[in-house]
């Protein structure tokens, strides 16, 4: 059993410590089913768009799954100035894919959006600086309410998976529905054991036992395992050269922008999970290692990067917070991309297996954020900020054909739930809490005398009755004052 112990020291942070091989590589794979769905379907929906056969959206797939991994690689270990060294899964984005579409049908087919994708990368490494300078504007009101949402926009996905993801033949049929119940049944079982072990592999053993009942219930195919190539290496330009278009570049630089927004609410997310601490300079390395994946990504036939979501309430429910893990994930991404066979073996999950797993998966996110607002302060400036935060960005998660009849970059940015509660609490924050005006300033009641004040140093303070310095030494208090204020008693402060 010692050899399955973490060897973190205590002086490292909490994302450095390091597990057994053995739980790495299973707690790695825990990852990849959990975001596995989510990170094929932009490229499932682009290839169809394209109206590309078979094998072309195979190597889509194939493509995303590689780049995916060689981005999480980036994210997590880091090389100096890309990558936060946090445990955030990287994959394709899906915020960028109603623009890409669009890019599809007007500007050039998919190599106009390849070109587009390249460019908008390139230059959004050389716009991360400014953005990261933001981060004062993010204080635990705005990260609470931003944390929140990502956990409640992901409660559609799940429910969509619980009920057959879109598409299945008797899609929400109550067969649907039991087998994710059981699935969550199966979570919380093991989660209650006692046993440590199986309480972080939850989610990994209840996909597993599942996907067995869900063997018993006739609900798994795996026929379609064998057919196709067993390894392949993705193809550089396997589509054609790039083509680079203003106006396809320029509404990309709006998807960049939502990345931005989105990638730095997961990185505060999971710094607040794993009690990391995140600076500007940290967060600006993330969003360079989102960047250059972005700009090498077209390059091997997929699209714009991003972290996951659903991930940080993996990190969340399971309590692993080494990077190293994630990392081990980001390997396995590596290997389904070269081993398509692999990827279809996951891809044969059923999917309301991974909707039963998600109900508990995603809801520790929003669970998380509530966890962030209690830091906050407790007045109605905070309370309004949270409230029209949270409605704002729950519109598009309700009614998502709320933007339709906005112009298409209105649309882009705020169709995401997750951008629109993170500009709305920024905004909010900004008037309420930033700026003066509408604001009286506190007084206390109390009073100090000038000559007592000017006694006064910076640092100093009092602790349990005593006044120390800012170097900490304590500072004899004489009962009566004989300066410059006569024999007057001392005015308590």
């Amino acid at each position: 059993m010692s050899a399955a112990k973490s060897t973190a020291a205590p002086s490292t942070r909490p994302e450095d410590e390091r597990l057994s091989p053995g739980r790495t590589i299973a707690y790695g794979f825990q990852h990849v089913l959990t975001m596995y769905g989510g990170i094929i379907a932009p490229p499932l929906v682009m290839g169809g768009a394209a109206g590309m056969d078979t094998a072309q959206m195979g190597v889509l797939v194939a493509s995303c799954l590689f780049i995916g991994g060689l981005a999480t690689f980036l994210q997590t270990l880091g090389i100096p100035f890309f990558g936060a060294q946090l445990p955030l899964v990287q994959g394709t984005s899906f915020s960028g894919v109603a623009t890409m579409i669009a890019i599809l049908n007007k500007d050039g087919g998919m190599q106009a959006v390849f070109g587009a994708t390249l460019a908008s990368g390139a230059i959004g490494i050389l716009l991360v600086p400014f953005f990261a300078k933001l981060l004062r504007f993010f204080p635990p009101v705005v990260t609470g309410t931003v944390i929140t949402i990502i956990g409640m926009s992901l409660f559609p996905v799940t429910a969509d998976w619980a009920m057959g993801g879109a598409g299945a033949e008797d899609y929400g049929s109550l067969k649907y529905i039991a087998l994710a119940a059981i699935t969550l049944l199966i979570l919380l079982a093991l989660t209650k054991s006692g046993v440590p072990a199986l309480a972080r592999l939850s989610i990994l053993l209840s996909i597993v036992l599942g996907t067995i009942v869900a063997a018993f219930m006739g609900l798994t195919d795996f026929s379609g395992v064998l057919e196709g190539d067993m390894f392949a290496f993705p193809t550089p330009f396997a589509f054609g050269p790039p083509i680079f278009k203003v106006g396809a570049i320029i509404s990309m630089m709006i998807v960049i922008l939502v990345t931005y927004t989105e990638t730095t609410a997961d990185m505060l997310a999971v710094a607040e999970i794993t009690g990391s601490k995140v600076d500007a300079r940290r967060i600006a390395n993330g969003l360079r290692a989102d960047m250059l994946s972005s700009t090498v990504a077209p390059v091997f036939n997929t699209f714009t990067q991003s972290a996951f979501a659903q991930n940080v309430g993996l990190v969340a429910i399971t309590g692993v917070k080494s990077r190293f893990v994630v990392a081990a994930g980001g390997g396995i991404l590596v290997v389904l991309g070269l081993l398509p066979v692999l990827g279809r073996v996951v891809a044969s999950i059923p999917v309301p297996v991974l909707g039963g797993a998600g109900i508990v998966l995603f809801g520790s996110v929003a669970a998380a954020g509530i966890r962030t607002l209690a830091k906050a302060k407790d007045d109605n400036m905070n309370m309004v900020i949270i409230a029209t935060s949270l409605a704002f960005g729950s519109i598009p998660m309700v009614k998502p054909d709320f933007y339709d009849q906005f112009p298409d970059w209105v649309g882009t940015i705020f169709q995401s739930s997750i951008s629109s509660a993170t500009i709305m609490a920024v905004l909010l924050n900004i008037i309420f809490n930033e700026l003066s005006f509408g604001k009286k300033k506190a007084i206390s009641p109390r009073t100090i005398h000038k000559y007592q004040f000017d006694a006064l140093s910076d640092g100093d303070k009092v602790v349990d009755g005593k006044l120390f310095d800012g170097q900490g030494l304590e500072v004899r208090v004489i009962a009566e004052d004989h300066g410059q204020a006569g024999d007057r008693p001392m005015p308590p402060l």
